[in-house]
């Protein structure tokens, strides 16, 4: 009998002890996800390369090796303002802090050290692979006419390979997401200031009609295989985004005096409407760099890359959740 793609699904949990397996279950660690992949073996080949009395060549034997995923998943609260969202584990396995004021937000913000990891269960229609020590990066895309996604990469240790039936799923912690329209989220804006304490907002600077942003949290992700002890390592995280504006003649001139002069300022952007479902993107210490002119229905754009660099140390991204 032939097995379907679409069959797939995806366990998460935070482990207690780095690379040993907390059993994630579909009842309590289901992931709503779309676009899934898995590469269940990336393994370094080690040739024998044997020297004998005639040609052709030797067997290779598999040396070190790990696992990845990779899959989407929106980007909306948990419903319930002061609750964690569903995602939060696989945010916190990619160097982020979960911070939980009861009632009010939910905040993540990257960390250095003391780094939590997950084991992941991908099920492909019959069999489990198993990742280990699962430590990732991320990319949040909250774009114009689009659905808002996290898009996740995962490295993990190779932790099997089992036949297996899919478990049955419970997604009710999921929510129901919002687009990315004028009538659902706030405009981009340059300037502002944002309290980490009570409802989350963003207080004065300037607003700018966009195309929304892309960002990069860009982390450095990287299995060390070592004997007596395999690990998948954060090492470093580069931040980065683009965005695309809507400036008048004068604007314009501005920004990208602006890029010439490395002025730095902040940059934030909600989304949402429901209470429970809302987020709030802020990025407190953002570089413009390398302009370009783009257009939309023959409007003109101008678009950045930008740098996203910290402030005072791990606190180049806050995502608040309220």
């Amino acid at each position: 009998m032939s097995r379907q793609v679409r069959n797939t699904a995806i366990l998460c949990k935070i482990e207690t002890t780095y690379g040993v397996d907390p059993t994630p279950t579909g009842a309590a660690n289901a992931v709503l996800i779309s676009n899934p992949t898995v590469n269940p073996l990336v393994n370094n080949l080690v040739d024998r390369a044997l020297v004998r009395p005639f040609l052709g060549g030797s067997d290779q034997l598999v040396g070190t090796r790990y696992k990845e995923v990779s899959f989407d998943v929106e980007f909306v609260g948990s419903g319930t303002a002061g609750t964690a969202p569903a995602w939060g584990p696989l945010v916190r396995a990619c160097a982020m802090a979960e911070t939980i004021t009861a009632s009010t937000r939910v905040d993540y913000t990257p960390i250095t050290n003391s780094q939590e990891s997950v084991t992941i269960y991908y099920y492909d229609d019959g069999v489990l692979h198993s990742l280990l020590g699962a430590r990732g990066t991320f990319t949040l895309n909250p774009k114009i006419g689009t659905i808002p996604k996290f898009s996740f990469k995962f490295q993990g240790i190779d932790g099997g390979d089992t036949a297996a039936a899919n478990p049955a799923l419970t997604l009710t912690a999921w929510q129901t997401p919002q687009t990315v329209i004028d009538a659902n989220s706030g405009d981009i804006t340059f300037g502002a200031t944002h309290s980490p304490s009570g409802a989350p907002a963003l207080v004065g600077g300037t607003i700018y009609p966009s195309q929304g942003i892309e960002i990069d949290i860009a982390n450095g992700v990287n299995f060390t295989p070592l004997l007596g002890g395999e690990t998948v390592d954060i090492t470093d995280r580069q931040a980065t985004g683009k965005l695309m504006l809507d400036l008048t003649a004068a604007q314009e001139v501005t920004f990208i005096g602006n890029v010439k002069a490395t002025t730095t300022q902040s940059l934030g952007l909600t989304h949402g409407t429901v209470v429970g479902k809302k987020g709030l993107i802020f990025l407190p210490n953002v570089q413009l760099i390398n302009p370009t002119k783009g257009e939309v229905n023959g409007r003109r754009l101008i678009g950045f890359d930008v740098r996203i660099n910290p402030l005072v140390g791990n606190d180049e991204l806050r995502l608040a959740m309220y």
